[in-house]
């Protein structure tokens, strides 16, 4: 399809079933060309190694609900633009919901299902979605918003969503007709601190002796904490990780979202990628916290035990997490989705955004006043939280 123009050059889109129809090399100049210098990306979760091994391990696909439908926008047969869309058949693994929409809908006697997700599948992690290659800026992002809104009419389908873009990208939505939501997401500041210490002395005296007695309880569990990455990690950290991620995915979501060859296919492409820490006891882990490590930011995404320990929890997802990004001059922690309990150990409310478009102008209206209300109420809530946030008054202000 003939998405837009620019000058005499027509911009050329394609719907690809299999990321096997495209270059790790074209996307990737889309996704992350900042990783050109050979540094890491600044999200590793648009990256092609990424999405190739949710597909190659059959974690998307046929029978899962994300049914890969990739945008890639050409010029002049050169790969300009690129976008993870799928067609999905559920709500699940989204972190934006809209399961009251669906309800909504099917009770006026519409299919709300299949609807089309431009996203990263599982992954509640902000990052650019449309991913544009420097200097096609604008043309890129509106090619690929027809094609997507264009898929979405001719094919009849209820509902185009946008999960976890940027605020550039939100407001370039909005200016095209798509209905922009606010959601709320729990995030750490690195305000150039030394060392926990240094975080520490941030907050507030009674917040900064109960993370003190959190980690004393946490690392006394019985063994050693550790954290492995890249040529570190071993099968066997996979396969105990494994066990971790299935009961928690049962507890959850009823089964796992991803497959068992995905952690491998993560070891092989992306083991440079990823912070796994584990809680050992005579060399045996008994819970785990996996992270993925991007430019700027480390992105907490799954945990996982054998064993129940008072606060290990808070110990390998948030404060191993905030240790490892302060070693690392990382800028912040995105610490997954949800979770007010994230407050009191120094993780700030903050605004995450998502894009709609909805055909159907009646159902289009009613959607529209309830992400109005819902918008004034999820700034009402983090200017809330943040009043009662950990850190010192001065230091709160200063952070605002």
């Amino acid at each position: 399809m003939t998405a837009a123009t620019a000058a005499d050059q027509s911009i050329e889109i394609h719907v690809l079933p299999s990321l096997d129809q495209i270059e790790a090399a074209e996307w990737d100049a889309c996704a992350c060309p900042e990783a050109a210098d050979g540094g890491p990306p600044a999200d590793p979760f648009t990256t092609y190694r990424f999405l190739r091994a949710l597909e190659d391990s059959h974690s998307v696909g046929p029978r899962t609900g994300w049914q890969p439908q990739y945008l890639v926008a050409r010029a002049g047969g050169e790969a300009i633009a690129c976008a993870p869309l799928y067609a999905k058949g559920h709500s699940q693994g989204e972190y934006i919901f809209d399961h009251n929409w669906a309800h909504a809908w099917e009770r006026a006697g519409g299919d709300y299902y299949p609807k089309l997700q431009l996203a990263v599948p599982f992954t509640p992690a902000t990052g650019r979605r449309f991913l544009v290659k420097p200097g096609w800026e604008g043309l890129g992002m509106q090619a690929l918003v027809q094609a997507a809104v264009q898929v979405t009419e001719q094919n009849g389908l209820s509902s185009l969503h946008i999960t976890f873009c940027t605020e550039e990208e939100r407001r370039e939505g909005a200016a095209m007709g798509l209905l922009d939501r606010s959601s709320q997401q729990f995030h750490w500041f690195n305000d150039s601190y030394a060392d926990f210490e240094g975080f520490l002395a941030a907050l507030s005296s009674r917040k900064r002796k109960n993370i003190r007695k959190e980690r004393r309880e946490a690392q006394g569990f019985g063994g050693e904490i550790r954290a492995y990455t890249g040529d570190d990690l071993r099968p066997e950290h996979w396969d105990a990780f494994w066990r971790f991620y299935q009961d928690t995915g049962r507890r959850k979501w009823g089964q796992p979202y991803l497959t068992r060859a995905f952690f491998d296919l993560v070891q092989e492409r992306m083991r440079d990628d990823v912070l796994l820490v584990l809680a050992e006891r005579d060399g045996v882990p008994v819970a785990g916290a996996l992270n993925f490590i991007g430019r700027d930011v480390l992105y907490g995404r799954y945990w996982g035990c054998t064993e129940h320990h008072s606060n290990l929890h808070f110990e390998l997802c948030y404060y191993q997490a905030i240790d490892h990004a302060i070693a690392r001059g990382l800028s912040r922690v995105e610490a997954g989705a949800q979770g007010q309990h994230k407050l009191a150990r120094g993780y700030l409310p903050v605004t995450c955004h998502s894009l709609h478009h909805i055909p159907n102008e009646g159902f289009r209206a009613a959607i529209a006043q309830f992400l109005e209300a819902e918008a004034e109420a999820v700034e009402e809530d983090i200017e809330i939280l943040t009043a009662y946030g950990p850190f010192k008054r001065g230091q709160l202000e200063e952070q605002e």
